[in-house]
């Protein structure tokens, strides 16, 4: 099927975003310092006035499952396809991965991308961390090491990208993030093609007051969202 208009003038819109002019590039390497230092003061702020809530959950973790990690990590794809290890508080029984393939068929979301509601896998106390999204604060230790930003597209499994479409994979051009536009506009309740729209919406529309605009409205999710699982 041949692109839709509304496709090519998106990548056409992105694509002249990364050939930009002297001005613009200018402008763009302004925004990612400032970026870059947002995300060092707020992942640093983060954990520091979370630490009691770290502890707390870590300890809970261990206490509901004593033989497992408290702490796991995915291979994920960064900017420009670059592979890099994402850290969460584990959630799930410690052979997750294992049970994974006998799931599949019962995906929720159309596209590449693996949700269910009532997955199995899930411990007690990860199903509420997930719910409030607790489960992903140890990015914090990824934005300060580089890999991922405060604010910017979710990074994917290498097995979802396999499936990628050249037009999908433009959202790999920017440095992931920890919440963007698609986790403040419906989540779950979306589709891997609507995630994908979200996500080049946000890289037009990038700046620093819109990427405290996202944090902002992240906050307000954790605390009142039924989205997340």
């Amino acid at each position: 099927m041949p692109p839709s208009p509304q496709r090519n003038d998106a990548r056409a819109v992105l694509e002249g975003g990364f050939n930009a002019s002297y001005e613009k590039r200018k402008s763009l390497r302004l925004y990612l310092m400032a970026k870059r230092a947002v995300d060092i003061i707020g992942a640093a702020t983060g954990i520091m006035i979370l630490s009691p809530v770290l502890i707390l959950v870590a300890v809970l973790i261990k206490l509901e499952d004593p033989r497992g990690k408290i702490f796991f990590y995915q291979t994920r794809v960064g900017r420009n396809e670059r592979t890099f290890k994402m850290y969460k508080f584990r959630s799930m029984v410690s052979n997750a991965e294992d049970m994974l393939e006998d799931l599949l068929s019962k995906n929720e979301v159309e596209g590449a991308m693996f949700k269910m509601k009532e997955d199995p896998r899930i411990t007690k106390i990860g199903r509420f961390i997930r719910k409030t999204s607790i489960d992903e604060l140890p990015q914090f230790w990824n934005v300060l090491r580089g890999d991922m930003s405060l604010v910017g597209p979710r990074p994917p499994l290498p097995r979802e990208v396999e499936s990628y479409s050249s037009y999908d994979k433009l959202r790999l051009r920017v440095t992931p993030g920890c919440t963007g536009l698609w986790q403040v506009s419906g989540r779950n309740e979306l589709n891997f093609h609507e995630m994908v729209e979200l996500d080049l919406q946000y890289i037009k529309q990038r700046s620093i007051i819109f990427d405290i605009k996202i944090i902002l409205l992240t906050v307000k999710v954790m605390f009142g969202s039924k989205d997340a699982y």
